[in-house]
């Protein structure tokens, strides 16, 4: 069922409000993925390689790392979950405000947070020993990427900017 579209019935400065801030959030966003892709190689062997250090690995490295501390691991997992809360939290609210189909808006508006901490949290169980996790990591960190785009798109979709702006 497909509900009433809030967000193409806003005055112009509120839609430009928004649609500036989605840029700027989404420039913050995808410059964190772009040093994600950095230190990881987006790929689970550099997730690891990132949070347990490569120090014990045979051959050449291109750069050393060390295994993560336990206050570097809660500092890390902390501002994350922070941050990504409030990111995922007005995303959400904007998502809400759609005239999208309500099962569609309900998973766009939940999934960011258990993405969040199923990577997050299996960051963490990562760190403890349990190597495997890196490949949920990574797939959970690919699955809360591509609802935040898809989001922040049809955000920008429902709010009207392919039609003219009414002066």
């Amino acid at each position: 069922m497909r509900t009433e579209n809030k967000l193409k019935s806003l005055p112009t400065v509120q839609k430009a409000l928004l649609v500036s801030f989605l840029i700027i959030l989404s420039i913050g966003f995808f410059t964190g993925l772009g040093f994600v892709s950095n230190t990881t190689n987006a790929t689970p062997s550099g997730i690891e390689s990132q949070y347990l250090g490569n120090e014990n690995e045979d051959g050449a490295v291109m750069e050393m790392k060390f295994k993560k501390s336990e206050r570097e691991m809660l500092t890390i997992i902390h501002t994350h979950t922070m941050s990504l809360a409030l990111v995922f939290g007005i995303v959400g609210l904007l998502v809400s405000l759609t005239g999208l189909p309500n099962k569609f808006k309900l998973f766009l508006v939940i999934e960011p947070f258990v993405s969040v901490a199923v990577t997050f949290g299996g960051l963490f169980v990562m760190w403890l020993g349990v190597n495997w996790f890196s490949y949920i990591v990574a797939f959970s960190g690919f699955l809360m990427t591509i609802t935040y785009a898809t989001s922040v798109i049809l955000i920008l979709i429902e709010m009207g900017f392919s039609d003219k702006i009414e002066k």
